[in-house]
């Protein structure tokens, strides 16, 4: 196994890893709030604290990412949410928890944006597409975690338990697996290269880009069960199935979205996702049946599947902009819309109600359509004397 191989199997563990702990701790968050007995508004502070953690933190990660190297800040931060991920769910009161959250989100948000440069930075030294590879490893570890908490649930395994175990799993395979990472010198900035710069208008469109897809995907899966269930008279199970099938059309779309960049471009790829999106959950929304709803939320999956890895691709190549930086402002942007999403479609939906507030997300998905040329980058040539993995 070649030394680029090698990084590129270790950055997929890695991404593996960090969707496993995020699935592992969404799956317990009712067990959390059950053991200190907080109300739900107190545990959407704790998200809140969570949230603001990972948006203050993601621009300092891009900053590490370009002075240190990608690798360094990469390992750092997967270290710091495994011990933060091991001691979370043993929070002795509610102020612990709030000031966990808020650690647990720095932790998550540096090893989001440090990660992805590092798949970046492998994914030049490639010479084609793999980005989207490395996000398809998060999805199955986010799936992975969520089925451990589950059968804990159901076995009765303490939730501190899990997240020791799964803790201590991240630390020792992370650390393990990263060592075959690239050297620092693979994409850390020379000291006398800025990396405070005006971010180019391309850029701008580019956070648009993430800010539209992720605000799909929190407001689908905030949403699509109360819809199909409340407005389309489904049963409780089959209002469950909608964020499955959207995160298993996700799942697929990502494994073989960097053989559709590679065949037929980014911008393709971004448009052809955005009018799948657009045009089959409109379609979904007018016909107002559980199955069409079901169909449309499977089309909204593979619609965005490979939209953000092909941003962040963009983003982190940008001439003129260090790639931990670039990568950094896509991902504050894009998460703010995963943020907002929820709460926006609920504000619009106490006004004209659910079905017409979800008409927004086919209007993300038009505008996703409009800014896709702006994802279109140079193919990465090889180093020097060697040649791209097959």
């Amino acid at each position: 196994m070649t030394k680029v191989r090698r990084a590129r199997a270790a950055v997929t563990v890695v991404f593996g890893l960090s969707g496993l702990v995020f699935g592992s701790w969404a799956s317990r968050i009712p067990a959390v709030r059950d053991r200190l007995d907080i109300s739900d508004g107190e545990l959407g502070l704790v998200l809140g604290a969570m949230s603001l953690g990972a948006i203050l933190a993601m621009p300092v990660a891009g900053l590490l990412s370009a002075r240190l190297g990608s690798r360094r800040t990469t390992r750092g931060a997967l270290m710091l949410t495994a011990l933060v991920a091991g001691v979370i769910t043993a929070a002795p009161s509610l102020a612990a928890l709030v000031a966990l959250a808020f650690a647990m989100g720095v932790a998550y948000g540096s090893t989001d944006v440090a990660m992805n440069a590092h798949g970046v930075a492998v994914e030049g030294r490639y010479g084609r597409p793999i980005l989207a590879s490395f996000h398809a490893a998060f999805s199955a570890g986010g799936l992975a975690g969520g089925v451990l908490g589950v059968l804990c649930a159901q076995a009765g395994i303490d939730v501190r338990v899990q997240a020791a175990g799964v803790a201590l799993t991240v630390a020792v395979v992370g650390l393990a697996w990263s060592r075959q990472f690239l050297g620092a010198a693979a994409d850390r900035s020379a000291r006398t290269d800025p990396v405070f710069v005006r971010p180019p208008r391309r850029l701008w469109a580019l956070g648009a880009l993430a800010f539209a897809c992720l605000l799909i995907e929190g407001a689908s899966g905030d949403w699509s069960a109360v819809y199909l269930r409340d407005d389309l008279g489904a049963s409780a199970a089959a209002g469950a199935l909608a964020f499955t099938v959207f995160s298993v059309t996700m799942t697929l779309g990502r494994i073989f979205g960097d053989r559709l960049v590679e065949r037929f471009g980014s911008s393709t790829v971004v448009r052809a996702g955005g009018l799948l999106a657009a045009g089959g959950f409109a379609a979904a929304l007018l016909a107002a049946t559980p199955i069409a709803g079901l169909v449309g939320f499977a089309c909204l999956g593979a619609g965005m599947s490979s939209i953000v890895p092909i941003v962040f691709r963009a983003a982190g190549s940008m001439p003129g902009v260090a790639a931990g930086p670039g990568l950094a402002a896509a991902s504050t942007v894009g998460y703010g819309g995963f943020l907002v999403g929820p709460p926006v479609i609920g504000g619009v939906a106490e006004l004209v109600g659910l079905p017409a507030a979800l008409g927004v997300l086919v209007v993300l998905g038009a505008l996703i359509v409009a800014l896709a040329p702006t994802t279109r980058t140079a193919p990465a040539p090889a180093p020097a004397g060697e040649a791209a993995p097959a």
